[in-house]
């Protein structure tokens, strides 16, 4: 099946995964739990949500991860402060890439708007180098979209 179709797809469980459910650390587990086991290749799917000019570790799947990035470091830190998404074909060639997991070889980060500001960054990782291209990143950021609307108040 072709990535399109394949997160048009994952768009739709979400959908009705969250349709009636208002809990947003219940639906953002439901989408990293979704992703994680519905696309091939990846060793963690998960969220930081912005909180006192940090990111938190949210809701995830995969190995336990760093608790706390910094405004601006790292992938996750970085994608947030620029307020769009970074692929990152190989991690070890990413300026103070944070490894929580040293299997990890490429990175995708989402960030998370809200409000017209970034709340908070949606990331997955995985152990082959290049992973991610333009249509993950798309259809990635359409999965977040779906999230977001369902959120509008957030945060």
């Amino acid at each position: 099946m072709e990535k399109r179709a394949v997160y048009a797809a994952l768009a739709d469980q979400f959908a009705a995964l969250i349709a009636g459910e208002s809990d947003l650390v219940a639906n953002s587990a439901n989408l990293a739990a979704l992703v994680y086991h519905g696309l091939p290749e990846l060793n963690w799917a998960g969220f930081y949500f912005a909180r006192e000019g940090e990111l938190v570790l949210g809701p995830f799947q995969g190995k336990p991860a760093c608790v706390r990035i910094a405004w601006g470091k790292g992938v996750c830190g970085a994608a947030a402060s620029r307020g769009a998404a970074i692929i990152v074909p190989d991690v070890d060639e990413f300026p103070g890439h944070i490894a929580c997991d040293a299997a990890s070889r490429s990175e995708l980060v989402v960030p998370l708007v809200g409000s017209g500001r970034v709340v908070g960054v949606f990331d997955l990782d995985s152990p082959r180098l290049a992973r991610f291209d333009d249509e993950d990143r798309a259809g990635v950021a359409c999965l977040v979209a779906v999230l977001m609307a369902h959120h509008p108040d957030w945060p």
